[in-house]
């Protein structure tokens, strides 16, 4: 629509009836006055027909609510609220974000959704240390299009389908739900591909397959379409701006760690990192209290340079249920099935008092490291050298054995008068075994809330597949036997593999050995 201005023109049209002059400035306000009434109606027009699931960045807390979202909000108990996260890279790193995961919940009273183990390095997050990583959003994103990924490609595991949360809900500890109960609750969507058991698809195997749902409520959930009231609070504080704490002193004030002048100045950091109590920042009387999901980003934490990446939460003195929390997550064991098959190899296939080597020799910074690594298994061998003969190993690592050769392993499997090892492999009776057993014990959404209402009243549905793949248990079997090595164990330094297996060894989950340090 064109709008031409003639100031002072003469028109040549005979049918105009004459009028008085108009000044200049009367015209240009009538001009004005048409420009905005048209852009008015402009405006009005698309914001009504808008999609909600398309709308721009800028967060509004009290945007209009589409009926989509309306539903999605309402579908649980009024009173029932959630806390989403998103997890990444190893196992391991998933397994120390979990915990952080039950904490938050539990200070923050919301019932904690548990995630599905993501592929290694499926999702990245980047640097805390170097201001550099993934926003908020687009890592829950990013964890939300994996997780859904894994379902249509029959690979979906809960991290409660693998680590033991039975003694965390018995005792009410915190409330957890499965994401998979969460997703076809909350968004109505089908689940069915990612179930392995009757349970699993009694439960979510109804609703919504349309893939444009299922991109909706990605959307939704992440926070890319910004907060919505009453249903969904956005946590876009991550580890560059924020360390998050509980009942210290001094809220809101300058953390120890900051961006050095040569980071500053490097990467154009302007970055400032504050001390946030979480109850009082995200809990009553905050905008985030109303809202039925809380969604952070990462929650991954690490001791960095007199502080914390971004959870500095040790200890809490003044709430004796938080300090039970903190007690009773530092170790999660894994579920009876993998401990049990681990317990197994032991008994029935080493047979014999063992040494466990973790090594860890491809991935990472790990590749540049063989020689410091193999030196410490050669150290801990010419200890025990005198007294055992042959020593029995057993030999945890990345490193195929078809690679072995030319090395200290290859050394040491062809000397076989002073050397038994022993290693698992996916296709190893015992790792099928466990990873079938997992499968038909459905712990993930058998220890959430809403499985007592459906446990005992199962439907096996005609249209639930069922075809979910054998999960990957080899790691968690391998660190169970190394859990039992009686003769010690030898780490890889700086593995989050090693600490996880030292915290089951001073954990006892084989009590009924006597560990040798």
């Amino acid at each position: 629509m064109g709008l031409t201005l003639q100031l002072g023109s003469k028109s040549t049209n005979k049918w105009r009836k004459k009028t008085t002059p108009k000044s200049p400035i009367t015209c240009i306000s009538l001009s004005l006055l048409s420009l905005i009434i048209i852009s008015s109606t402009i405006f009005i027009y698309h914001s009504r027909t808008q999609n909600p699931f398309t709308s721009p960045k800028p967060i509004s807390l009290n945007p209009p609510q589409s009926p989509t979202t309306n539903t999605q909000c309402s579908s649980f108990n009024s009173s029932e609220r959630f806390l989403f996260y998103a997890p990444h890279s190893g196992f391991s790193n998933q397994v120390s974000e979990f915990r952080w995961g039950l904490l938050m919940a539990a200070i923050l009273n919301r019932t904690l959704v548990v995630p599905p183990i993501l592929d290694h390095h499926a999702v990245a997050l980047g640097s805390c240390p170097k201001f550099r990583v993934t926003d908020p959003s687009r890592l829950r994103m990013s964890v939300w299009d994996h997780s859904i990924d894994l379902a249509k490609s029959h690979r979906y595991i809960s991290m409660g389908d693998i680590v033991d949360l039975s003694s965390l809900v018995s005792s009410s500890t915190v409330k957890i739900i499965d994401f998979r109960v969460f997703a076809s609750r909350w968004c109505g969507l089908n689940m069915d591909l990612s179930c392995s058991g009757s349970l699993c698809c009694s439960m979510v195997g109804s609703g919504s397959s349309s893939g444009e749902d299922f991109q909706k409520c990605g959307s939704l959930l992440s926070g890319m379409d910004g907060n919505i009231d009453q249903c969904l609070y956005a946590v876009e504080e991550d580890c560059r701006t924020t360390v998050w704490t509980y009942q210290q002193e001094h809220d809101e004030t300058l953390d120890p760690y900051q961006p050095d002048e040569v980071l500053k100045r490097k990467n154009k950091i302007f970055y400032v990192r504050r001390r946030r109590d979480v109850y009082t920042a995200l809990g009553p009387s905050s905008k985030a209290e109303t809202a039925t999901v809380l969604a952070f980003g990462t929650l991954f934490t690490s001791p960095y340079k007199n502080s914390e990446l971004y959870i500095d939460i040790k200890e809490s003195q003044k709430d004796a249920r938080i300090q039970s929390v903190l007690q009773n997550i530092k170790y999660l064991p894994f579920v009876p099935e993998i401990l049990d098959a681990g317990k197994d190899y032991v008994t029935n296939h080493i047979r014999n008092p063992f040494l466990c080597a973790q090594l860890r020799l491809l991935d990472g910074q790990f590749k540049n490291h063989w020689k410091a690594t193999f030196m410490a298994l050669e150290q801990k061998l010419q200890a025990l050298q005198p007294d055992h003969k042959p020593i029995h190993i057993f030999i945890m690592t990345d490193l195929p054995s078809s690679n072995w050769m030319g090395n200290y392993l290859g050394e040491l499997a062809s000397r076989s008068d002073s050397y038994q090892l022993y290693s698992l492999r996916e296709n190893d009776e015992v790792i099928v075994q466990a990873a079938e057993k997992v499968m038909a014990a459905e712990h993930g959404v058998r220890s959430g809330i809403l499985s007592t209402a459906q446990d005992g009243m199962i439907m096996r549905s005609s249209h639930c597949p069922l075809s979910v793949r054998s999960p990957d248990v080899l790691l968690h079997v391998e660190e169970t036997v190394c859990s039992c090595a009686t003769l010690g164990f030898v780490g890889t330094a700086g593995s989050t593999i090693a600490e996880s297996i030292e915290l089951m060894r001073k954990n006892g989950v084989c009590s009924h050995q006597i560990m040798s340090k």
